[in-house]
């Protein structure tokens, strides 16, 4: 039988509201710091796309690859200690992959650089989940849209960096001094405990029929938003052809778009229901996508990568809301356990896009994934939640 507590707490709330806050700033920025630079880190291998498809696997599976031990890390120590080491971790290895020489030694650091990204995304919406209980509403969300919002200006300052042919090594130098400084303010204001439940947790959880279908909205959601991540900037290069100096145009367009539309993501669920939102955002999707590959040009391009970012941009974080709210199990180990799934698609997305670009073209493989929107809007019917 589930038990939850309230975190005790002793500061305002909105301390740690902030301090989390502050925490989905610092993971938005360091993985849109790297994305930023896919298209110069791929020309400096000199990798086919297929190859960097290849490559870009090593990422999500690292990403997978820390799931279990997350869950059961955050469950058993408690989601500060964790999440602090994790973005160390995460931040420090950003010089490491313009460092890297080789093309096993970017996978080595790509893997290790999606490990501690999940320990510290598990370990983030913990931190999440336990201040939203403590205001009694809906503003999950709202954390996700600081990440996007991060995320955004990131991309932001990295097409800056190209334009002025800043090389990747002294960009990500540069980055890795302004997290550590925020990692160091955040640290000392996150809640001490979480909302967990009671008894000893299993590192591999089997879940049941809702957090199953949970798991699979999220995949649809997340193998989207990965492919935006890793090839939306390729896709602007060689598809679209736009002058050198707007290739990353595409890639803030869609965070952008996506930050704007999860700050009224919670107010928008709350007042149309959870399920309508995710049945239109896997509209939204599917019509972004079908858009920017029927009229490869850059108004167009652009047009079709906001309406994806909107649509992306609440499907995760009302997935682990709704996931959180389970009885069967700890709020960690849900999250935990839909993340497995749902990371899936980071796992299988980049190589895909990849392999179906080496083997028809990237507008078919754009093509092929705005099918998963509109599989999202048809699993989210099956889903048993009422909305609250």
């Amino acid at each position: 039988m589930k038990t939850t507590t309230t975190p005790p707490v002793s500061k305002p709330l909105r301390t740690y509201r902030r301090a989390v806050v502050l925490c989905f700033v610092i993971q938005g920025m360091a993985f849109a710091t790297w994305a930023s630079r896919i298209p110069q880190i791929q020309e400096a291998h000199q990798l086919s796309d297929g190859s960097w498809g290849t490559v870009l696997f090593a990422l999500p599976l690292g990403l997978l690859s820390g799931i279990p031990l997350s869950g059961w890390a955050v469950t058993r120590f408690g989601s500060k200690p964790v999440l602090v080491l994790a973005a160390l971790a995460h931040i420090g290895l950003l010089p490491a992959i313009s460092l890297a020489q080789t093309v096993w030694q970017l996978v080595a650091v790509l893997f290790s650089f999606g490990f501690s990204a999940n320990l510290l995304n598990i370990a983030v919406n913990t931190q999440a989940v336990g201040v939203e209980k403590l205001y009694q509403r809906s503003i999950m969300a709202s954390f996700h849209g600081m990440w996007s919002l991060a995320g955004f200006a990131a991309a932001a300052l990295g097409a800056l960096f190209v334009s002025l042919d800043v090389s990747p090594l002294y960009h990500f130098s540069a980055m890795l001094v302004l997290l550590l400084a925020l990692t160091l303010i955040a640290q000392r204001r996150l809640l001490q405990e979480d909302k967990v439940a009671a008894g000893h947790q299993k590192i591999f959880v089997k879940p049941d029929r809702t957090l199953l279908l949970l798991g699979l909205i999220a995949l649809c959601s997340m193998l989207c938003e990965g492919t935006m991540f890793d090839w939306s900037g390729i896709y602007f290069k060689k598809v679209v052809q736009p002058p050198e100096a707007l290739v990353a145009l595409g890639y803030v367009a869609f965070m952008a778009a996506m930050a704007g539309a999860r700050f009224v993501g919670d107010y928008v669920a709350r007042r149309w229901g959870t399920r309508k939102i995710i049945q239109i955002n896997g509209l939204l999707i599917a019509s972004g996508l079908l858009v920017s590959v029927a009229f490869p040009f850059i108004p167009s391009a652009l047009a079709g990568f906001i309406l994806i970012g909107i649509g992306v941009s609440t499907v995760v974080p009302l997935v682990y809301s709704m996931a959180a709210q389970t009885e069967t199990m700890g709020s960690g180990m849900a999250i935990t356990a839909v993340s497995t799934i749902g990371f899936t698609g980071f796992l299988l997305g980049p190589p895909l896009i990849g392999y179906i670009s080496e083997w028809l073209s990237l507008r078919w493989a754009f093509g092929l994934v705005a099918l998963l929107g509109l599989v999202m809007s048809m699993l989210i019917r099956q889903v048993r939640f009422s909305d609250r």
